[in-house]
Order: structure tokens, then C-alpha cells, then sequence
């Protein structure tokens, strides 16, 4: 993809539908209909009977549990490049959002919230959604991260996490908190003015200029920004003044990177500029920025898509693949969808929605993602031998291996 178009923000407006549309309300909505065809009125004033109390407090939504050995503990970071001015704004410096992941010791910390409630109804409203799903449907989604949870002592291999366009940070959260349950430390970063609302200090709320200005501009402009946003990332994280309390958890020497849609792309663009990024993932996004005749330096490079992602699905894929020049893979998933490798998919199951476009089932999406971008980061910043990832196995009949 090269441009934002009318078709992908309705694309992404239906799939979002379907995956967050609550259970209680298609089952008002049917009991509704059957009141009508008796003749009973529908929508009293005094409506159905609340709930009970133990029932409100519980959770909407709760991700999958991490697999690893670790608790997870959680840190944001608001991130201030001066030395840039903000491309979408026109004015002021570059800001970044970060939610830092990392192993810590249990029984610390304190739960920590999926999405602030502004930026769960700013998610909603954008998808034409504000009247039919309740906010709290995404602020009480339930996850396994500890604000201030005590780290686990050590040196640790750095994932960035990019997310997709227009959406938030939290939306990669599944994988982040498995990764850092296994090990790693994990920085998912929010890109200011990508997507439809992010919290920054202050009690601002910045908003998507972006999903304007990329139509003139093109995505390749998105990708490129975001690799200069890593760069100034990993200075701050591993340079000589830090800006994360706990930085001394980081190797500098193992790092990667990984997206989503734009954000996955986003990593070939990292790591054409960045020798710091060891290895990328791309999850489901079309390569804005190409693969330079000379490669990634024989850096090894995963492309993760969805169904319809194999060979002559994606143009730029079909393009970059001779140009990556180190140990490679190209992977997709029977049955998905391009929120597979997101937290949408789970979400919409636990409410009982599923979407016959992309029958994966939620569970298993997140089980598969975990499973093979695990396994890459393993095998490349760990050293560790990962025989799922030399071709397919019997317990994943879904996944298909491409050698164009």
C-alpha cells in the first residue's frame, strides 16, 4: 500500500466493527426484534435490569495469559526529539509515546489499564462505533502488565513494537507481554499524530494529522518517519544519558524490530538506516519503503501476512523478496485476516464475534503470532535453535511457508 484510500479506512472500519461490536447488545437488539413480532413495545424506559455488582466489576475482555516464566512490568515514557520537527504538525518537536514491557518479579506492581478512556472513545467514534460499544467494552480489557512492577535483574535482548496506522500502541499488547514474559524487554511505540488518539502528558490527546496529510504524501513518508523515530528511540534507550529508570536491562547488542501494517514495514526502513536493529519482522504490511538494492546487510527478516499475503498477493512483497539478503522467511496464516497479528481478534472472540471473512478464532490467532515471531527472536537474538520455523509443522496445519 502507497497511499491512504477511502477503501482501506472502510476496510478497517468494518473489520473493527466486527470485532468489537458487544455481545449485549446484538442480544438486545435481537430480543428487540422479537418484542416486535409479538407486538410488545420495545425499548421500555426502564430497559433490562442491570447486571449485578460482581458482574460490572469484571473484566469485558481479558487477553491471552503471557507463556513465559516472568511476570510483566509496565513503564510508559513520553519521549521529546528536539532536533526534529514534527512532520504532520508543521510545528514543535517530534514527541513518541512509550509503553515499556519487561520480566519482573511477581507479586509486584500495581495493574495497569489498556487504554485511557479517551483514547478508547476516540478509537470508537472514528470507527462510527461511539453509540453502539461502551468504552469501558476497551478500558477494562484485562491484561497481564504491573505498572512499577520490580525488573528482573539482568541484561535483556529490545524489541520495538511499531503498531499500524490510525491505531494505538496497546493494540500489539498479546505479543508484547509474551515477550517480555520470556525475556525480552519490549518497547511498543505511539507515533504522535498516527493514530486516532494517544495520551501525552498534560492532558493532551493528539489525533491523527497524519491520515490526511499521508494521501499527499504517500505511506513511504509514514515509514520513513517511524525509522527515524526508532533511531531516536534507541538513543534514548541505550545512549549515555537514558530516559528509562530501568535502562541498564537492555543489551545493546541484541536488538529488533517489529510491526504491524504500516509499523511492520516500517521495520525494512528502520534497518536500512539503523545497523543498531539485528533483525525485523513485518506483520501483514506492504512494504511503503523498498528494500535497497543492497539489502539489509545479510540481516535476517521475517514477513508474517495474512491469508491473501503469498506470493502475488502484495506487490511490494513480491518486489523485496530478492532483496532481502540474509536469512529469510515468508510465512502467512490460512483463515486470517490483516487484525490477525493485533489484539482485535481475541477481543471480538470473548464477545462472541467472529468474522466469516477470517475464520482464524481469536485464541489461535495470538497463539501463532507469539509462536513464530517468538521463535525468530529467539533464533536471532538469542542463539537459540527454533525448528518450527525450518517448515511446517503437523500441530499447525493453518501456516504456509513460500519460497517464490
Amino acid at each position: 500500500m502507497t497511499m491512504i484510500t477511502t477503501r482501506s479506512r472502510t476496510v478497517a472500519a468494518a473489520a473493527l466493527l466486527a470485532l468489537l461490536l458487544p455481545l449485549p447488545l446484538a442480544a438486545a437488539g435481537t430480543a428487540a426484534a422479537a418484542a416486535a413480532g409479538t407486538g410488545t413495545a420495545a425499548g421500555t424506559a426502564a430497559g433490562p435490569p442491570p447486571p449485578p455488582a460482581a458482574e460490572r466489576s469484571r473484566p469485558a475482555v481479558e487477553l491471552p495469559r503471557p507463556t513465559g516464566p516472568y511476570a510483566v512490568g509496565r513503564d510508559d515514557l513520553h519521549l521529546v526529539d528536539r532536533s526534529r520537527t514534527d512532520p504532520w504538525a508543521g510545528s514543535g518537536p517530534r514527541e513518541l509515546m512509550v509503553t515499556m514491557r519487561y520480566p519482573a518479579r511477581r507479586d509486584t506492581g500495581t495493574p495497569a489499564r489498556y487504554l485511557t478512556r479517551e483514547e478508547a472513545r476516540l478509537l470508537l467514534a472514528d470507527r462510527g462505533l461511539e453509540q453502539a460499544v461502551p468504552v469501558e467494552t476497551l478500558t477494562r480489557t484485562a491484561s497481564a502488565s504491573r505498572s512499577g512492577a520490580r525488573p528482573l535483574a539482568g541484561r535483556h535482548p529490545l524489541v520495538v513494537l511499531s503498531p499500524g496506522f490510525t491505531v494505538h500502541r496497546a493494540t500489539l499488547t498479546a505479543l508484547a507481554e509474551d515477550l517480555a514474559s520470556r525475556g525480552y524487554v519490549v518497547a511498543a511505540v505511539d507515533h504522535a499524530y498516527e493514530s486516532v488518539g494517544t495520551a501525552f502528558p498534560g492532558g493532551r490527546v493528539l489525533t491523527c494529522l497524519a491520515c490526511d496529510k499521508a494521501q499527499e504524501t504517500g505511506m513511504r513518508a509514514v515509514s520513513d518517519n517511524r525509522a527515524r523515530d526508532v533511531s531516536f528511540l534507541l538513543d534514548r534507550l541505550t545512549g549515555p544519558r537514558p530516559a528509562w529508570r530501568h535502562a541498564g536491562l537492555v543489551d545493546p547488542g541484541r536488538i529488533a524490530m517489529a510491526g504491524h501494517s504500516i509499523g511492520g514495514a516500517s521495520a525494512i526502513a528502520a534497518m536500512a538506516t539503523d545497523p543498531r536493529i539485528r533483525a525485523g519482522v513485518n506483520m501483514d504490511g506492504g512494504n511503503a519503503t523498498p528494500v535497497l538494492d543492497g539489502g539489509l546487510g545479510g540481516r535476517p527478516f521475517m514477513l508474517l501476512g495474512a491469508e491473501q499475503r503469498g506470493p502475488g498477493g502484495n506487490a511490494s512483497w513480491d518486489r523485496d523478496w530478492p532483496q532481502l539478503d540474509g536469512w529469510k522467511r515468508w510465512i502467512t496464516f490460512d483463515g486470517s485476516g490483516h487484525f490477525t497479528f493485533s489484539d482485535f481478534p481475541a477481543i471480538g472472540e470473548q464477545l462472541g464475534l467472529n468474522d466469516p471473512e477470517n475464520p482464524l478464532p481469536g485464541a489461535r490467532s495470538v497463539e501463532l503470532t507469539r509462536r513464530y515471531v517468538g521463535a525468530f527472536l529467539d533464533r536471532h537474538l538469542l542463539g537459540e535453535t527454533r525448528p518450527v520455523l525450518d517448515g511446517p509443522s503437523a500441530d499447525a496445519p493453518e501456516v504456509r511457508f513460500h519460497s517464490p
